[in-house]
């Protein structure tokens, strides 16, 4: 089969090496699925720079976010079924940018069939990011007003759509005005472009002064620190990640004098911890996409020989909505 394999860690674009291997075979609890779609995440350049909290051993298949269909099943496994079509995480070092690749059998969930595949590919972990941040973390709810950074970006721009699901007032920051567009489709009521107007004056203005009650920031470095400027009184801040390449350091002292909670937010552990709340959560979106409330914005479907310059544009900054690989071009 046709993959994609790192044997040093670097830049997506000079590491990964196109190869042809042996498909993999699925061991006891896992399942071998034909990859029908691959969405690229930034985990991915992270695995590739090998700045991920996971570092599988050399070399491997980056791609962590797949829809496939079953083709095989490991010891112990009676479903899904094959010939199934399912969503989910790919087992590293076997990724989902490759012809083939391994899911967790009792992880994988059921595709929506209101996606088609390269939508499906983009719904799990992104939304369940967007979802367990604002439900679970932040308990977000109707009327209240919610800034999300990134809010071109894969997981901002769920979050926007599922805070606007939600009854929230939306303000979107993007990076540039050529984003503006994919934020206000997602659903942001008001959309900042970062260098052009500043977010902190913007949310101050349209809540009164307030400020927002929920901010979604997926960035880290100055967008952290400067929504703690606008953070209203019991507001609460879910951190993501650091996408912008700094970890911030909050001064928990301002968080004190202004009653602000700063939540993290590291969707992955609950997949190993609370995985029943995780497949609640897809069926909560599952429900959502059937009714046209949230659907993925792919913006790109590349072929497998593209995967390479597809992850060093969204490593560089300059993708918008979601890149997907379609092994089959």
């Amino acid at each position: 089969m046709r993959v994609w394999q790192v044997h040093e860690t670097g830049e997506p674009g000079t590491v990964l090496v196109p190869e042809e291997t042996d498909p993999p075979t699925p061991g006891p609890g896992q399942i071998r699925v034909r990859v029908r779609a691959a969405a690229v995440n930034f985990a991915d350049v992270l695995l590739c720079r090998g700045r991920y909290q996971v570092r599988p051993p050399l070399p491997f298949t980056p791609g962590v976010e797949l829809c496939g269909e079953v083709v095989e099943l490991g010891t112990g496994v009676s479903a899904p079924a094959i010939g199934s079509r399912v969503i989910g995480l790919s087992v590293l070092p076997h990724g989902a940018f490759a012809e083939y690749t391994l899911m967790a059998a009792e992880a994988a969930q059921p595709a929506p069939e209101q996606l088609g595949d390269a939508e499906a590919s983009a719904l799990y972990i992104g939304y369940q990011t967007g979802w367990f941040g604002l439900h679970r973390r932040a308990a977000i709810a109707p009327g209240e007003v919610l800034l999300v950074h990134a809010a071109a970006g894969g997981v901002g721009s769920a979050a926007v759509q599922l805070g606007s699901a939600a009854g929230a007032t939306v303000i979107g920051v993007v990076g540039s005005a050529a984003k503006v567009a994919v934020a206000r489709q997602a659903g942001a009521d008001i959309v900042v472009v970062r260098d052009e107007e500043d977010f902190v004056e913007v949310v101050r203005e349209v809540t009164g002064g307030r400020g927002a009650d929920v901010v979604f920031d997926p960035v880290g470095g100055d967008a952290y620190t400067r929504s703690t400027k606008c953070i209203a009184f019991e507001g609460r801040i879910v951190v993501v990640g650091f996408a912008g390449g700094v970890i911030p350091q909050p001064g928990l002292n301002h968080a004190l004098v202004k009653n602000y909670s700063i939540l993290g937010l590291h969707w992955g552990l609950y997949v190993h911890r609370d995985p029943t709340a995780v497949a609640a959560a897809h069926r909560e979106l599952s429900r959502l996409a059937a009714q046209g409330v949230v659907r993925p914005r792919v913006t790109e479907l590349v072929g497998l020989a593209d995967t390479a310059d597809a992850l060093q544009r969204l490593a560089d900054g300059h993708t918008v909505g979601r890149l997907v690989i379609d092994p089959s071009r």
